[in-house]
């Protein structure tokens, strides 16, 4: 009989469109030394949050001074954990709950928390055109989500239409 490895770490992420669909909102990271990738925005999931939905938020209001609207589930990475030097979470599993949603309002002066306090290199808003091509352009972490998000635009797209709730 096989045990499953424990969840020890879950985040919650964006797949954040613009209001009118066309563009993906995602953040730039530079860190020194390494060539930047593309992420969406989000990020662990804490004790004090309510549900994985009051995580990303809180994370999209920290990270980028946003709040979104139509939160819908669209994909799922699960991932092996394995903790950085004097990290205290142990081994086991790191679950990515990953949800398309619409951005409502952005003000970047408003951002907040340890990516803004104390940032380990650069985090620049950046806004890709929601594209097979836009997509392509960039270096879009983890790559399981650019091949979804590659090979369903429409689909996504369709998560948030007025019919679907």
């Amino acid at each position: 009989m096989t045990h499953a490895r424990p969840v020890v770490k879950r985040t919650a992420r964006a797949i954040l469109l613009d209001r009118d669909d066309s563009e993906l909102i995602v953040i730039k990271r530079t860190k020194p030394g390494l060539p930047p990738y593309w992420i969406t925005p989000g990020g662990g999931v804490e004790p004090e949050d309510e549900s994985v939905v009051a995580a990303l938020h809180r994370e999209v209001s920290e990270e980028l001074g946003a709040k979104v609207c139509d939160v819908v589930p669209a994909f799922v990475d699960t991932v092996p954990h394995v903790p950085e030097p004097g990290e205290a979470t142990p081994p086991g599993l790191k679950v990515q709950h990953f949800f398309v949603c619409r951005l409502t309002t952005m003000d970047p002066a408003l951002r907040h928390g340890p990516e803004v306090a104390e940032p380990r290199g650069v985090y620049e808003i950046v806004r890709l055109p929601f594209t097979p091509e836009g997509l392509a352009a960039v270096d879009l972490v983890p790559t399981s989500l650019s091949a979804y998000l590659t090979g369903n635009i429409d689909g996504v797209r369709a998560l948030l239409a007025a019919d679907f709730a």
